[in-house]
């Protein structure tokens, strides 16, 4: 066991402020990674502030953190995938049991004994719960050690690891491509890369936005055409049009304007968590065969597929890199969407504390 620097809050009326971290030595199968950018998620600072208690109770001290990428500095013995000096990633998950349906289906992120890389029970007793990605160092079993495409900005290719992901499991799901008509809700952190990825893929894109302001930027992101979601005719030219719509907003808002937007047989796909009900009108589905779902992240596979399409495409996220030092300001900007559209905090800057 070593010790390591890293940021962590006390509780949930407490600033992330600087500590220190046990980290266990790797195992045979583990790999020691030097952490060079975490990328900041909205479920980093719902954690931080235990707004999930009802589903997902904070343990004290927790260190957030899990869309990261740094450089592999030791491997245990039996490790075959990984070397030092390998650029590496981890995403949400360090663990599962690996013997369940979801888990040999390659959908860890579905196993009932998964691990997620903060605030889960600890199996290997270092601490009380996993600590994330705001530190120095992450001891990962490499089953769940991700490959970075080399030519990738790293500090843009850190959000991919939970907004990438969490955008492009629902668009590959769908079979998103040339021919098909896909709609992103909302232009944030998960929005932005679902609108990079399905322009990517070929197809044709449209951002619905409540912000006029932000069309440039929907446009130099990927779309095809803006649609401001409060104009009503604009949004009937749309109707029965879509083949699959994303929606990434997290707060309460109408869905049926957008079922009613979708193809015959079309899909409205939710990653916003949204922590009240919605309204839904089945008259909407029914004349359409349309349908709801929602959509977690991505098993381990599809994530390294996810990487490896980003390295083909030359897709990162928009980012705004920042000094550790600077968390708590990022937080209460985060809480405001004054970001574009995610932001990375250098841990490099860890160095100073």
């Amino acid at each position: 066991m070593y010790n390591t620097k890293a940021y962590s809050a006390a509780s949930a009326a407490s600033p992330l402020a600087s500590a220190s971290i046990p980290r266990r030595d790797p195992t045979e199968r583990d790999v020691q990674i030097e952490i060079l950018y975490c990328g900041i998620c909205h479920s980093d600072l719902h954690m931080v502030h235990n707004e999930w208690a009802s589903v997902m109770p904070t343990v004290y001290p927790i260190v957030p953190g899990h869309e990261i990428v740094g450089r592999v500095t030791k491997v245990g013995s039996a490790v075959t995938k990984f070397k030092p000096g390998d650029l590496a990633a981890v995403g949400c998950l360090v663990d599962s049991d690996r013997t369940c349906p979801n888990c040999k289906a390659g959908l860890e992120n579905f196993c009932p004994n998964f691990t997620l890389t903060f605030n889960s029970p600890d199996k290997h007793g270092t601490a009380p719960v996993t600590y994330g990605g705001y530190s120095d160092s992450i001891v990962v079993n490499e089953h769940f050690v991700l490959r970075v495409p080399p030519h990738l900005n790293l500090a843009g290719a850190a959000p991919l690891l939970c907004a990438g992901i969490t955008t492009y499991s629902p668009l590959r799901r769908n079979h998103v491509g040339k021919g098909k008509k896909v709609g992103v809700v909302g232009l944030g952190g998960l929005g932005h890369m679902g609108v990079k990825l399905a322009h990517a893929f070929g197809a044709h894109v449209v951002v619905f936005t409540t912000s006029p302001g932000k069309t440039e930027d929907a446009l130099r992101l990927g779309a095809d055409e803006v649609v401001v979601s409060s104009n009503a005719s604009e949004m009937m030219k749309h109707a029965y049009s879509f083949d699959f719509i994303l929606n990434t907003v997290s707060a309460v808002h109408d869905i049926n304007q957008y079922i009613n937007l979708l193809a015959i047989d079309g899909n409205l796909t939710l990653v916003g968590g949204v922590t009240k009900p919605l309204e839904l009108s089945p008259f909407g589905l029914i004349f359409g065969n349309r349908s709801v779902s929602g959509s977690n992240i991505g098993g381990i596979a599809q994530t390294q597929e996810m990487l490896d399409f980003c390295g083909q495409h030359n897709i990162t996220a928009d980012v705004e890199v920042i000094p550790i030092q600077k968390v708590n300001e990022a937080y209460q900007r985060l809480v405001k969407s004054d970001v574009k559209y995610r932001f990375a905090i250098d841990m490099a800057s860890l160095k100073n504390e």
